[in-house]
């Protein structure tokens, strides 16, 4: 058979297998098991060429398996196995699961087939997704290795080895490589300075933040997200610290307070203001916001990032963290808040607070009482009262709360399903926080005709008042964001992604016998709201926003005065 000449893949490959075994030794592992086989060649390689780790080679993967059990025990250490595909990489099933129960830390690496070549009767190939199930503490599959993904490989390395550390168990991490397998690698990717590891798992308790006084004087920025810790603690912590606090609406934590910045998404998308604006160090109190800007900007910064998480597996989209903090968010926030002042540069707070509230007023001076997305969303966020939950649904109106949501003195508790990110389900959720009580929802067309067929139950026997908020923009406007709206052809971009609905949002809510009003204009919004949560039972409130197009302008030319105000209030 015809040999098979390297190209970028299979560089790409052994550049991946490289940064992995590299990025484990730099997070401690110090042994690496390898079986014969064709499949798992560029982790064999690699192993074989990373500095401060012995290679053990044996035969049979089961044995292999329980070598390595008793290296990480002698040296309670983290171990690396190294196998082919197909039923190799299934003998190491009775070691995963003895490793499960005695809390061993093993860090499976799996060589497997590419996706094309499962499932068609290729040799050596089983199905390895998920192999050893609930015995391994997690598993990951990078999928096929391509060049352009480096960014992902030391991450990828640094969330194995943190589960394979908390609590201590085995780790499956699955990959998938392609023919020819002995190639020469690409540039690695660079790790940390100074050869420290991409993340550092510390564990604390209720009563320690001590990791915080490391940051001592520097300028520190803090995140706050869903299912962070208390808003109070959260904000405390910030003030005693001298810290900005950026505040995802789903925190709860966006209170009108000098050091609480709302208005991030706006300051982050220009690039002056980015530069400016940069931390130090970040903390990260819940899961990240929706807001592209600040992914953007963190990856710029590239600062430390030291996320907390009950469960040490921190959101991390752009594999940035690089302190994993092992704690209940509220102990350590109440920690936090009653550390010694760190002091964190005056001057650093007071160019955020003044780039704030100009950007704020920014907003205020551009609202013209119209009934666009932008200022649907900022209504909302001031007049929704104390105590009722807002419900708001993925793709844009979770987005425009939190680019265009109002700093208020209680700020409101906002609810969104966030985990999976989707549409669906949305009217259901609005209804199941008003059940017995009463909530707000604020949703886009096709979110509220997705899940249209919920009205049919209403609020059931609980009761209660609920106020549906439906944004009519004739279709799926967040696409219009996206880089389809330019390479697609406008009929079919129409056709395809904007999906304009053929049925009339308040005609199905009155069909299906709630209360509707349809609105013109923000003030009529905000009383046909205010009248719906003193009326039992459901109120479908439609209010018909500019389309696609004349949204996308408008929250450009927004971000472009609120960041001009920013600039001139801070000189730069």
């Amino acid at each position: 058979m015809a040999s098979v000449e390297p190209g970028p893949t299979a560089a790409a490959q052994a550049a991946f297998a490289a940064a992995l075994l590299d990025e484990l030794a730099r997070g401690g592992v110090r042994d690496v098991v390898v079986c014969p086989g064709s499949r798992s060649t560029p982790l064999v390689l690699a192993a074989t060429a990373t500095a401060g780790v012995r290679v053990h080679v044996r035969l049979d993967e089961r044995g292999a398996g329980f070598f390595a059990i008793g290296r990480a025990l002698a040296d309670r250490a983290p171990v690396a196995i190294v196998v082919t595909s197909g039923t190799a990489a299934a003998e190491l099933t009775p070691a995963v699961v003895e490793a499960d129960l005695a809390g061993v830390p093993l860090v499976l690496l799996t060589a497997d087939r590419p996706p094309e070549l499962r499932g068609v009767g290729a040799p050596q190939t089983i199905d390895q997704v998920k192999l050893f199930g609930d015995a391994v503490r997690r598993y990951l599959d990078p999928g096929p290795i391509r060049p352009g993904s480096e960014a992902a490989w030391r991450p990828l390395a640094a969330r194995a080895l943190s589960a394979a550390l908390v609590p201590p168990g085995p780790v499956h991490l699955n990959c998938p490589f392609v023919e020819p397998l002995d190639a020469a690698p690409s540039a690695v990717p660079p790790g940390r300075p100074g050869g420290a590891p991409w993340r550092t798992v510390r564990r604390a308790t209720h009563a320690s933040a001590d990791v915080l006084t490391e940051l001592s004087g520097k300028r520190v920025i803090v995140l706050a997200g869903r299912a962070g810790a208390e808003p109070a603690l959260v904000a405390a912590t910030a003030a005693r610290h001298r810290w900005p606090l950026l505040a995802d609406p789903l925190s709860g934590a966006r209170a009108d307070a000098p050091h609480v910045v709302a208005a991030f998404d706006a300051l982050l998308g220009n690039p002056v203001l980015r530069d400016a604006l940069a931390p130090d160090a970040v903390l990260a109190l819940g899961a990240p916001p929706a807001s592209r800007a600040l992914g953007d900007a963190l990856v710029a910064w590239a600062p430390r990032v030291i996320a907390v998480s009950p469960t040490g597996w921190p959101d991390d989209p752009h594999g940035l963290v690089t302190d994993a903090v092992v704690a209940p968010m509220d102990g350590f926030a109440r920690a936090a808040a009653a550390l010694e002042p760190l002091g964190g540069p005056a001057a650093y707070l007071a160019a955020w607070r003044d780039a704030e509230a100009a950007a704020q007023r920014a907003f205020d001076e551009a609202c013209d009482g119209a009934l666009t997305e932008p200022w649907v969303a900022r209504a909302l966020s001031r007049e929704v009262p104390d105590g009722v939950p807002l419900v708001v649904s993925s793709s844009m109106p979770v987005r425009d709360l939190e680019w265009f949501g109002a700093k208020v003195p209680r700020a409101p508790r906002v609810l969104a399903n966030r985990g999976a990110n989707g549409i669906d389900g949305v009217v259901s959720t609005a209804l199941g926080a008003a059940c017995g009580g009463r909530a707000v929802g604020l949703l886009g067309d096709l979110a509220f005709l997705h899940d249209v067929g919920s009205l049919a139950n209403g609020l059931g026997e609980g009761g209660g008042r609920c106020v549906l908020v439906v944004l009519d923009n004739r279709g799926g406007a967040i696409f219009s964001f996206l880089p389809q709206r330019g390479s697609v052809a406008p009929p079919s971009f129409e056709r395809l992604f904007l999906t304009p609905p053929s049925v009339d949002p308040a005609a199905a809510a009155a069909g299906l016998g709630c209360d509707v009003a349809e609105v013109k204009d923000l003030g009529a919004l905000t009383d046909a709201v205010a009248a719906g949560l003193e009326t039992d039972g459901v109120t479908v409130v439609v209010a018909r926003v500019p389309d696609a197009d004349a949204n996308v302008a408008l929250h450009r030319r927004l971000g472009e005065a609120a960041a001009a105000a920013a600039r001139a209030a801070i000189g730069v």
